[in-house]
C-alpha cells in the first residue's frame, strides 16, 4: 500500500509537469489530478475484479421484492376526486398530474397530453459523494443501493442520495447516512466542496426536476465510520470502468463526476 501511494505521488507530479502547458487557468482545481486518477487504478483497497465480485454479490443478496400492482391499490397514495392528481397522504414526496404540451419543434406534432411527476416544492434532492485520501491517494465513497425502479434492483450510487422529503424524514424512518456532511459542510473543519451545482433531471417524465450534486473532500485524518458492507471506497478509474457494465453505475454518480 505504501509503495503504491508513493508511486501515485511521484507519477502525479510528473503528469502535472507534462500537461501544464495545456492547462487553462479557469479549470476546476482538481481537474488535472482527476484526469490522472482516471488513467490507472490507484485503489489501495480492492482490485477491479474484487469490486465486480462485491457488486454481483450485492445483487444476488438483494432481498427487495418488487411486484407490479394496480395503481389504485398503492397504500398511502390518494387520488384527488376533482383533479385526478395522485399524491401521498403526507402531502410530501411528489404528485402526478397532467400537462398539455404545445410545440412546433418536436417529432410528435404540435400538441400532446401526458402525466408527469412533480417534486413537492420543486426542491429536488441532495446527491453527494465523499472523496477522501488514504496515504495521499483519492478514493470515493459509493453505495450499492436498492431502488424499486432500478434495472437489476441494485446500482452503485453516491455516498448520499436523498430527496429533501427523505432528509426531513417524511417517511418516518431514519435520516440518511452522511446527510449532515453535505447539509452542514461548513461546521466540519477542513471539509472542502470541490463541486456544488444544481443538476438537471429527465424533463420528459419529471416536471421542473433538478437535484443538487455535491462532491466534498474530507481531510485524510478525518475518521469516517462506514455504516455497513453496502458502502465501498472506489478509485475514479474503477468508477469509470464500471460504467462499461450493464447499468451498474447510477446516473447520479455520472452527473456529479462528469465535471472532473
Amino acid at each position: 500500500m505504501l509503495n503504491k501511494s508513493i508511486e501515485y505521488k511521484n507519477k502525479l507530479s510528473e503528469y502535472r509537469n507534462a500537461v501544464s502547458p495545456f492547462v487553462k487557468s479557469n479549470i476546476y482545481d482538481n481537474t488535472v489530478e482527476s484526469s490522472f486518477e482516471a488513467l490507472n487504478d490507484w485503489s489501495l483497497f480492492h482490485t477491479l475484479n474484487e469490486v465486480k465480485n462485491w457488486f454481483t454479490l450485492k445483487q444476488d443478496e438483494s432481498d427487495m421484492e418488487v411486484i407490479d400492482i394496480p395503481l389504485n391499490e398503492t397504500k398511502g397514495w390518494c387520488i384527488d376526486e376533482k383533479t385526478g392528481n395522485i399524491y401521498h397522504q403526507s402531502k410530501d414526496f411528489f404528485i402526478i398530474h397532467g400537462v398539455r404540451v404545445k410545440t412546433k419543434s418536436r417529432e410528435t406534432g404540435t400538441e400532446w397530453d401526458q402525466p408527469i411527476l412533480e417534486q413537492i416544492g420543486y426542491d429536488g434532492g441532495l446527491l453527494g459523494i465523499i472523496r477522501k485520501r488514504f496515504n495521499g491517494v483519492p478514493h470515493y465513497l459509493c453505495e450499492a443501493k436498492m431502488e424499486p425502479g432500478n434495472y437489476g434492483k441494485v446500482q452503485i450510487s453516491p455516498s448520499l442520495q436523498a430527496t429533501f422529503s427523505n432528509l426531513n424524514k417524511a417517511h418516518k424512518g431514519r435520516k440518511p447516512h452522511f446527510a449532515d456532511y453535505f447539509e452542514n459542510t461548513d461546521k466540519y473543519n477542513g471539509f472542502n466542496k470541490i463541486f456544488d451545482a444544481w443538476l438537471a433531471e429527465d424533463g420528459g417524465r419529471l416536471h421542473l426536476k433538478r437535484n443538487r450534486g455535491i462532491l466534498i473532500e474530507v481531510p485524510e485524518e478525518f475518521n469516517i465510520e462506514i455504516p455497513n458492507e453496502n458502502f465501498i471506497w472506489l478509485s475514479l478509474y474503477q468508477i469509470k470502468e464500471l460504467l462499461k457494465e450493464d447499468a451498474w453505475i447510477n446516473p447520479h454518480i455520472r452527473g456529479i463526476l462528469a465535471h472532473v
